[in-house]
């Protein structure tokens, strides 16, 4: 493999630092070196990435007197389970997140192991560029920057929706308070950044535990109604529900609901990759992140799928309420079913923490897109001035032009925003599609690539057994995902809902295509994968590990 140095220039000032590219593949123009380049730190600890991995965690739209846009806004898992349940029925509500949470772990799996040998900034869009082809990590890296930036705005809206329902005169304020602490979260330094989601986080998993807990109640009959509701709901109106598009063949309509609610489901998942392109600022990276992936498996289950399961139970798919709301979503099933069973109190307690759940959500992705936009730059994918960090490690540049996406949240003060923002919304989970997408097939290349150089596996900090057969898994239903989605236009065509369900596809492909005509990029070749080359070693990036001491240590050391 041809190799090529670049003087490596570093220019010093009182508060930033800036660095040019060190060493590069000359044949392909691809940076290799990017450990030497990169001046994040690494200070985000093993509870940080364990608790803040997942930025959709939370419910959001819940309460009867929201405007319209707020059916479209939000973050969360038992946000988009009305709708849901509406159009699928809770048995296929269950199978539909079921398989895309499957999907997601799949995807993490897959990242994990490549992560766990080369915990550097980039994250998968510099896999896919050393392991794949440069033009696949040019047009991964960029696609998903502008995945997350879009969710920005979109969060911030929700907590502002919120806030609104106790002050709705001074939404403007709000908004653009809510923008500059988040913005300031992430320009102060990643440890602000990591405290700031462990607390909100800690409340999030409060809230999630205290409505499956509180539907369990209300399904045991321990309401103030006193209403058993058992199973009843799916003996009637049943399992199964349908969105209308065959009615005359049920069987159909049945598969057809299903396949309708994988766009919310996906919503529900996104934002999990969190775990590891945070690598490159989390202290002993290799050993903390391997521990977060292992215990991805048992928080789909318990958080997901029983919240799902749950929300399935309270309330039947029938119901009017569960189509209040905007797009593909509708009101929270937990939150119609405290109003039938007479608990009064609980919702507006709940909200509260709603709000700190956008806060959270719009925290974590703007994190993520500076991360993703530095590591171009550092590939030199993006403009030069992006790599410019602080002293204490901040990729300065880079989290400005990721906190300009965060303003246009101001959009939604104007009427007519709801468009707008439905854009952004379906623009954001097929991005994240083609993200997964993109994580698995670069770990089929990598696993290649290990194999022919004779590179074991399983002496990484974290291998996943069920591998290549789980990264297959992931990206078959990943492209499936992607042609299904937005399905339901060719029975009522609407230009616009078509654009925005498949303009990805071509955005994808032409900023692939753009970056391998103008850079004359080939696929890299099992025997030219580098694995070595600016990565580094175990003894480099971990800590000997300290073991628990006392009752509470042991506690927080199973948990986090």
């Amino acid at each position: 493999m041809e190799e090529g140095y670049v003087l490596q220039e570093r220019r010093q000032s009182k508060n930033v630092t800036h660095v040019e590219v060190l060493q590069v593949d000359s044949s392909r123009d691809l940076p290799l070196d990017v450990a030497s380049m990169d001046l994040v730190k690494r200070r985000l600890k093993q509870r940080h990435i364990q608790i803040c991995k997942s930025p959709n965690v939370l419910p959001l739209n819940l309460f009867d007197h929201f405007p319209k846009i707020a059916g479209t806004l939000g973050t969360g898992l038992f946000l988009g389970t009305g709708g849901a349940i509406h159009t699928a029925g809770p048995l296929g509500a269950l199978i539909a997140f079921a398989l895309v949470g499957s999907v997601a772990y799949s995807s993490l799996c897959s990242l994990g192991e490549m992560t766990s040998l080369a915990p550097i900034s980039g994250s998968f869009p510099h896999f896919a560029s050393r392991w794949v082809d440069p033009a696949l990590g040019f047009a991964v890296g960029w696609n998903y920057f502008l995945t997350n930036a879009f969710y920005v705005p979109v969060e911030i809206s929700g907590a502002q929706i919120l806030i609104s329902m106790w002050d709705s005169h001074h939404a403007a304020v709000y908004t653009v308070v809510i923008c500059i602490v988040i913005c300031a979260t992430n320009i102060f330094g990643v440890i602000y950044f990591g405290e700031t989601e462990f607390a909100f986080s800690i409340l999030k998993l409060i809230t999630i535990i205290g409505l499956i807990i509180v539907g369990l109640v209300i399904d045991l009959g321990g309401a103030p109604n006193h209403q058993r509701l058992g199973f009843q709901y799916w003996s009637n109106p049943g399992v199964f529900a349908g969105p209308g598009l065959e009615p005359r063949y049920p069987a159909l309509n049945n598969f057809l609901g299903i396949l309708s609610v994988i766009t919310q489901a996906a919503f529900a998942y996104q934002g999990m990759e969190i775990v590891a392109v945070a690598a490159s600022e989390t202290q002993n990276p290799r050993r903390n992140i391997a521990k977060a992936i292992r215990r991805v498996f048992y928080r789909i289950l318990i958080f997901y799928i029983l919240g799902v399961f749950i929300a399935g139970l309270i309330v039947p798919s029938n119901n009017p309420q569960l189509l209040e709301g905007t797009g593909i979503f509708a009101k929270s099933p937990f939150v119609i079913a405290m109003q039938i069973s007479g608990i009064r109190v609980l919702p507006t307690v709940v909200n509260a923490g709603f709000i700190t759940s956008a806060f959270s959500a719009g925290n974590s992705f703007l994190f993520c897109s500076s991360r993703i936009l530095y590591g171009l730059a550092l590939r030199k994918q993006a403009p030069r001035f992006l790599t410019i960090c602080t002293r204490k490690g901040v990729p300065i540049v880079a989290v400005l032009c990721s906190s300009v996406f965060a303003f246009l949240s101001l959009m939604s003060i104007s009427s007519g925003a709801e468009t707008v923002f439905n854009w952004f919304q379906h623009l954001s989970v097929m991005g994240g599609f083609f993200g997964w997408l993109s994580i698995n097939l670069t770990y089929i290349f990598f696993y290649r690539g290990l194999q022919y150089q004779g590179i074991d596996r399983q002496k990484l900090h974290y291998y996943n057994p069920l591998q290549p057969w789980l990264s297959i898994w992931g990206m078959t239903w990943c492209i499936l995902f992607i042609l299904i989605n937005g399905f339901t236009v060719f029975w009522d065509f609407e230009a616009s809902y078509f654009l925005t369900s498949y303009i990805n596809i071509p955005l994808f492909f032409g900023l692939f295509l753009f970056w391998k005509v103008t850079r004359g990029t080939v696929i890299w070749k099992t025997d030219d994968m580098d694995f070595i080359t600016g990565i580094p070693s175990c003894e480099e990036t971990e800590r000997p590990e300290i073991p628990p001491k006392g009752f509470w240590q042991h506690v927080a050391a199973v948990l986090f």
